[in-house]
């Protein structure tokens, strides 16, 4: 279980001693998990706990929000993402102007020092922290060996574990991805299927009248939105369970004044019929697992049912699922 702390003020006193590793974590991506990887390894061989220091909102939120750029994940899917690196702590800290404000030095004591009591940090080599992002690794360097605690620094997009991919792992090249509709090559870099998270709510039932009723996500849900298209994925619902499906995001342009959304019509397994299929309210997970096909204006309703009925055949076959029950 990974404890999760909302402000330094919710730290146990006597938590400690750890090793911290601090950042945005964005996606949590391959080269962010060489970082964590090694974090979790070296609070282990020391006796210590691991301890991730991430912040809420994203900081370009803060200081300029015209230009922040769209998140890949939510902060409930890059918790759980942390967690399952095997880190031991997670400390969300609300990202404010105040916060911002802090020098290098003061973050270092105040965060780091004082409230984790740290004895070892493991960062990536352009961390960077404290007011204007003066701190990098030199500085913690500096601060370690003034302060008490061992620093060691990962170049997290290191040839060795770069999986053949053809430039470093960033959460820059994951968006870029994302919104071009390549998930295949977003799910390489992150090392697992981008996912959304939303309620699931009601639409405007087109799909249910054609055959193919969907789970539309609400449009606060968490996530990248995709490019437009239709995509073979998973739905995942609250108790778990895991609903090969096709997905649909943008604005289906066969029928007029429809918003754009992001709506997955679940594919019966074999052994799990549909019916009575009822997802409203839940929330849900969406995982985007392969691009089908960009998104189409059809001549009227047969021939997008047509084409719809092709896109589930895609779909059982990308993801390996057989034909539902008579």
């Amino acid at each position: 279980m990974v404890d999760i702390w909302r402000d330094l003020s919710e730290v146990p006193e006597a938590y400690g001693p750890t090793v911290v590793t601090i950042g945005n974590f964005d996606g949590v991506h391959r080269g962010h998990r060489r970082v964590l990887s090694r974090l979790v390894e070296a609070a282990r061989e020391g006796g210590a706990r691991a301890v991730v220091v991430t912040f809420n909102p994203h900081p370009a939120q803060v200081h300029r929000p015209e230009h922040a750029p769209e998140l890949i994940m939510g902060l409930q899917d890059r918790i759980e993402a942390l967690g399952a690196e095997g880190v031991d702590a997670v400390l969300v800290m609300h990202y404010t102007p105040e916060l911002a404000s802090m020098s290098a030095r003061g973050f270092v004591q105040d965060v780091l020092v004082d409230g984790l009591r740290a004895s070892g940090a493991v960062i990536g080599h352009d961390t960077r922290f404290g007011a204007g992002n003066s701190g990098d690794v030199d500085t913690m360097r500096e601060l370690g060996a003034e302060l008490g605690f061992q620093v060691e620094v990962i170049d997290e997009y290191g040839s060795d574990d770069d999986g053949g991919l053809s430039r470093r792992c960033s959460s820059t090249w994951v968006r870029e991805a994302l919104a071009s509709g390549n998930v295949g090559q977003a799910a390489e870099v992150l090392g697992r299927p981008h996912r959304m998270r939303g309620e699931v709510v009601h639409g405007a039932a087109r799909g249910r009248e054609l055959g193919f009723p969907t789970a539309n996500l609400a449009h606060d849900s968490s996530g990248f939105v995709p490019a437009d298209g239709i995509y073979a994925g998973w739905l995942v619902d609250e108790a778990g369970t895991r609903w090969p499906a096709a997905i649909s995001v943008g604005s289906n342009p066969t029928f007029e004044g429809v918003q754009r959304q992001v709506e997955a019509h679940v594919i019966g397994r074999p052994d799990e019929p549909v019916e009575n299929f009822n997802l409203y309210g839940q929330c849900v997970v969406v995982e985007f697992v392969s691009h089908l096909r960009g998104m189409v204006a059809y001549r009227g309703p047969e021939a997008l049912v047509e084409q719809m009925c092709l896109d589930v055949a895609q779909t059982r076959e990308i993801l390996g699922v057989g034909a539902p029950q008579a």
